[in-house]
């Protein structure tokens, strides 16, 4: 007898426990091996990266012993819709957008090596790649899927999971407003950021249309919400924020310290510094480029090397500290201990 949907998803891991892909530095393989020792799913980052990294990455992790991870990935968009725009927002940054000395990239569009990443994918068969800003074509899931790996797309409303279901996904993350980091949206039209509904309500939008497992994420940051998307008709929790100050995080040490600074006091969500709406830190530089254009990745690109200088000196008023809105739970904790207090809640 073949395995529901539900079952297979549930036969990833021993937790029905997810380690979030946070793109950028936190999800180093040794995050991700850790997570799979301790009965959780953890998943790479392959966004920023060549093929060859990613696919160092995801050797590392076959080689410590651990045969159950996943493999996220970015659908790439289309160029930026208003150049002038843009244009005009690189000029602010080099009237003292970042560090002394530092200055702006060049806002220029790409696909983030989707085709080369594609083909290793394809070739090495990890046990679930998702997708994320998008649902890939439907030949590609099918590729996937013909060689034993599992599909997960990201989705933010009822439309989008009605779309990934259509393409053939597997499962699907359904990511709350409440989530640290990029929203995982298809399209990113300009004009005001909008909310949306909170996971809770989220998930029970998803499920109206479509009977796929669903996988929450979004503000995730104890047993207590775990239970509660588990109520609310996940089969399974995700989780980043919660991760970023245990010691197998790749995070940033003044990213981390940052979490626990009662300076910081809230999280927002802007397009400050890559033209995408990204839930992070209040800081002064989401606050001086609070209106940046809906540009990604160029505006990402123009400013990754102020990130980058800002990074070195641990200028925490000028770095993307991403973190979802329950931030002030993340602890330094192993990250096994972390699993451990999300899977009681999932019981």
């Amino acid at each position: 007898m073949t395995d529901s949907p539900a079952e297979r998803v549930r036969q990833l891991s021993r937790l029905p426990v997810w380690v979030a892909p946070m793109a950028g530095g936190p999800s180093v393989p040794g995050l991700v091996i850790a997570a799979g020792r301790a009965g959780a799913l953890g998943f790479l980052a392959g966004g920023y990266k060549t093929a060859e990294l990613m696919l160092a990455e995801i050797s590392a992790v076959r080689a410590a012993g651990v045969p159950r991870f996943g493999v996220n990935v970015f659908v790439p968009g289309q160029p930026a819709g208003d150049p002038a725009a843009v244009s005009a927002y690189v000029t602010s940054l080099r009237d003292g957008g970042g560090p002394p000395g530092a200055v702006p990239g060049e806002p220029a569009w790409d696909d983030d090596h989707w085709a080369d990443k594609l083909m290793v994918l394809m070739a090495d068969r990890p046990p679930v790649v998702s997708f994320t800003f998008g649902c890939p074509p439907s030949d590609v899931i099918r590729g996937l899927r013909d060689g034993g790996t599992m599909v997960a797309v990201t989705v933010t409303d009822a439309g989008e999971a009605a779309g990934a279901a259509a393409a053939g996904a597997d499962l699907l993350c359904v990511q709350g407003p409440e989530a640290g980091a990029h929203r995982g949206t298809f399209t990113n039209p300009p004009g005001p950021l909008r909310g949306g509904p909170g996971l809770l309500a989220l998930i029970g939008e998803v499920a109206a249309v479509t009977d796929l497992p669903l996988v929450a994420a979004g503000g995730i940051a104890g047993a207590r919400a775990a239970a509660a998307a588990l109520s609310a008709g996940a089969i399974g929790v995700q989780a980043g924020t919660a991760f970023l100050r245990c010691p197998e995080s790749g995070a940033h040490p003044a990213h981390k310290a940052a979490l626990a600074d009662p300076r910081f006091t809230a999280t927002e969500v802007t397009r400050a510094f890559s033209g995408r709406p990204a839930r992070a830190l209040v800081n002064q530089f989401a606050l001086e480029h609070a209106g940046a254009p809906a540009a990604y990745p160029e505006i990402n690109n123009a400013t990754r090397p102020l990130r980058a200088a800002a990074a070195a000196s641990a200028d925490q008023d000028r770095m993307s500290l991403y973190a979802g809105t329950g931030f002030r739970s993340a602890s330094d904790r192993p990250a096994a201990e972390i699993i451990a207090e999300l899977a009681a809640g999932t019981r």
